[in-house]
């Protein structure tokens, strides 16, 4: 049975300063015990004191275990597999930046790990063959693979694989990496101060989902009244930011006729892995806050 997981890189560990993608395992006195995603699992700690900058009230509410989370390299013990981690030292760009190579090379890693389980291939070994070779060449393993889809002889010349193997590498990069679809997200203020009141603001937030389409179909989640987010998927990315804005203006339109108004707090863009995750961890919390408000029989408003 083919190995499933493989560390991104050539390099066994990280370096010093180095933003990495890490998934939370547990949470103990001293921090943080997570496991780093692009080298294969190895465990590190993300230390107490740099979690945040701020006073820690609640562990909780900075880290949850199951999240994904972009953290900054401070110390590397190879012989003793020590890895400690901040991320309190990371900024916004950093955690942009980390999640953008991460979903690439994770793109990448899917790839290979299709082809190993296809050819019977041990996995680290066709890294070494393919995507670790091409580095060199083309800054990025992922760039690399991008450029099999237009230059498939060059990039395939490069490497010695098998016939078989080296046809199925390239039908995998084709079917995943020609078209990947975008999430598409603007967060809107909805408000309502006739009599109509909440049933205005849904009946508003229903006719902006209404105007979704099988290729982008839009949804809206309730963040914490009145804000809003208003979100598709797209393998178009101009396309679903055109959904995700039409959908505004039919919610924008609808609630103006009740008496009520829209504004947009952020504008429609695409967004990474993390801010999605951030968005699930709003919904959850907003859901949590209005368990406790509205009890086992209270009405929960949302669409």
């Amino acid at each position: 049975m083919v190995k499933e997981t493989c560390r991104f890189y050539e390099k066994r560990f990280p370096d010093k300063d180095e933003v990495v993608m890490v998934n939370v395992r547990s949470i103990a006195e001293m921090g943080a015990y997570v496991s780093l995603l692009e080298y294969d699992g190895i465990e590190g700690m993300i230390l107490l004191s740099e979690l945040s900058r701020r006073r820690i009230r609640s562990i909780a509410r900075l880290i949850r275990v199951g999240r994904n989370e972009a953290v900054m390299v401070l110390r590397v013990d190879e012989d003793k597999g020590y890895i400690d981690l901040s991320k309190r030292r990371v900024s916004p760009e950093d955690v942009k930046a980390c999640d953008d190579k991460y979903q690439k090379n994770k793109a990448v890693n899917s790839i290979l790990r299709h082809v190993a389980e296809l050819c019977d291939a041990k996995l680290e070994d066709l890294y070494e063959r393919t995507a670790w070779k091409l580095v060199a060449a083309y800054g990025t393993q992922y760039e690399a693979f991008r450029k099999a889809l237009t230059e498939p002889e060059e990039v395939m010349g490069k490497l010695d694989l098998d016939e078989k193997t080296s046809a199925c590498l390239l039908q995998q990069i084709s079917r995943r990496l020609a078209s990947q679809p975008s999430k598409i997200r603007a967060d809107i203020d909805v408000h309502c101060w006739t009599s109509e009141g909440v049933e205005a603001v849904k009946d508003a937030l229903r006719a902006g989902i209404a105007v979704g389409t099988e290729a982008a179909p839009v949804k809206v989640n309730l963040i914490a009244p009145p804000l809003y987010a208003v979100t598709t998927m797209s393998t178009d990315k101009d396309e679903g930011i055109k959904a995700v804005n039409k959908a505004v203006d039919a919610i924008k339109d609808r609630i103006a006729t009740n008496g009520g108004s829209l504004s947009v707090i952020k504008e429609a863009r695409a967004i990474n892995e993390l801010e999605e995750q951030k968005l699930q961890e709003e919904i959850e919390n907003e859901d949590e806050v209005e368990e406790e408000e509205t009890g086992e029989n209270g009405e929960v408003i949302g669409v």
